[in-house]
C-alpha cells in the first residue's frame, strides 16, 4: 500500500483510504484513525472491512446502482439529425413535443418526453 501512495497521482479518495488502513495497520485505533481524517469511526471500520473482504480492489470505483440510461447515443443521434430536418410540414419549425411525437412515430424510440428532447 505504500507503494500506491508513493506514486503520487492517486486521487484524494483513494489516498485517503489507504493512509487510513496503514495507520490502522501501525496499531492506531478506529477513534484516532476517524479523528485523523475527520469521518466518524464506522467509516474507518466500513473501509477495513471492505479491504478485508476484496484487499485493494475496494479503492476503484464500481458501478453505482441507478436507472440504466434508456437514452443512448445512438437514439440522440437520430433526434438531432430529425431536428435538423426540414421534414415538417405545416409547422414552420420544430417544437420539443413535436419531435418528441415524431421520434415515436418513427420508431426511433419506444417513448420520449419533450423535457427529454430538449436535454438532447
Amino acid at each position: 500500500m505504500t507503494t500506491l501512495l508513493s506514486k503520487g497521482n492517486l486521487p484524494a479518495r483513494v489516498a485517503r483510504r489507504v493512509s487510513a488502513l496503514l495507520l490502522l495497520n501501525q496499531g492506531l485505533t478506529f477513534k484516532a484513525v476517524a479523528e485523523a481524517f475527520g469521518v466518524v469511526c464506522q467509516t474507518v471500520s466500513i473501509w477495513r472491512d471492505k479491504y478485508l473482504e476484496t484487499g485493494l480492489e475496494f479503492l476503484t470505483n464500481k458501478a453505482k446502482p441507478g436507472r440504466p440510461i434508456q437514452i443512448d447515443g445512438g437514439v440522440r443521434a437520430k433526434i438531432t439529425a430529425l431536428a435538423c430536418s426540414t421534414e415538417l410540414s405545416g409547422y414552420a419549425r420544430w417544437s420539443l413535443r413535436l419531435l418528441a411525437e415524431k421520434a415515436v412515430e418513427l420508431e426511433i424510440c419506444e417513448s420520449i418526453s419533450h423535457t427529454q428532447v430538449g436535454t438532447i
